[in-house]
């Protein structure tokens, strides 16, 4: 695969302030900025969310990683082949999603390569892996910090022609799909970097971020929980598509924001097979049922008709 990484996303909200303290509270890193964004790090991933001023949340653009000069040029040739345009520039393309207005980079950079983490030791039926101590998770104290952005969802009013955008033309990889709703594409090794889901309008629904493992993901939301319990909105469970365990917050324009950990990884093509998800099947395989403002956000009317303003 030439694409090898989903390296950062812009998003558009009407409060930068209020949302950028969401996510420094979320464990991002804030950098400097002079434009009046708001940009954050991961612990391995570098800047990967920067937050910009727009009269209604919307992912506004995203940065997608390639290995050189003729990865490019394949881009930028499939594109054409579809009526879509690229701009060059020296070390990338630029071009716009035609369905949802999102712009899409693709860079030439190096394969991100994650430092190991040590895998939590549990103990099970005829097997002790941990004795003489509680469980890592239980004395963890420092605050939880994602490792790097795993994924995006967009809503798209046309599922075809942005997946067909997507896999035709930038050249993602085909996962799962959940049956007349949406795709999950992959640009890494990982089960999936964007999921495009059938929506009345072009929205964000979520961005999630990895963490170590299943203590991380708890104890992470139930940290942003503790003063704001308004923000939850689903977990903790787990995945049917990528396998992953989860739980999702919501940011003050909007927008869910996921821990993860435990996703499938897919290093051959050829050993996967993806699958037509249907039902429940196609969001979760155990946890609480996914309340409906998460199926359906509770400000998807007001973007419909453009009256929405930050919750």
């Amino acid at each position: 695969m030439s694409l090898h990484r989903l390296a950062s996303v812009v998003i558009g909200v009407p409060n930068v302030a209020e949302t950028a303290q969401y996510y420094e509270e979320f464990g991002l890193s804030p950098a400097e900025t002079s434009d009046g964004s708001a940009a954050f790090s991961t612990l391995d991933g570098g800047e990967q969310l920067r937050l910009v001023s727009a009269p209604s949340r919307r992912l506004v653009a995203l940065t997608i990683h390639a290995d050189d000069h003729e990865d490019l040029g394949r881009i930028t040739s499939r594109l054409a082949a579809l009526g879509i345009r690229a701009e060059q520039y020296p070390a990338g393309i630029s071009v716009v999603e035609p369905v949802t207005g999102t712009r899409a980079f693709v860079r030439i950079a190096p394969r991100l390569i994650q430092p190991a983490v040590r895998a939590t030791a549990y103990n099970g039926p005829g097997r002790v892996e941990r004795t003489g101590s509680r469980a890592p998770g239980v004395l963890r104290e420092a605050a939880v910090r994602p490792r790097k952005l795993g994924h995006v969802v967009l809503g798209t009013p046309d599922v075809e022609a942005t997946e067909c955008f997507f896999l035709e033309g930038l050249g993602f990889k085909l996962s799962d799909r959940i049956a007349d709703e949406g795709a999950f594409l992959r640009c890494s090794t990982d089960h999936h970097n964007v999921l495009v889901l059938r929506a009345p309008i072009p929205y964000l629904h979520h961005t999630s971020w990895q963490v170590d493992d299943v203590d991380e993901v708890g104890r992470g939301a139930m940290a942003m929980l503790e003063d704001h319990p308004e923000r939850h909105v689903w977990g903790l469970g787990r995945h049917h598509a990528g396998s992953n365990f989860f739980w999702y917050l919501m940011d003050p324009a909007g927008n869910f924001s996921e821990y993860y950990s435990d996703m499938d990884c897919i290093v051959e093509d050829q050993l996967w097979t993806p699958e037509t998800l249907e039902g429940a099947k196609g969001l979760f395989s155990w946890g609480p049922p996914p309340p409906p403002s998460f199926i359906k956000p509770e400000d998807l009317a007001a973007l419909m008709t453009g009256a929405h303003s930050a919750p």
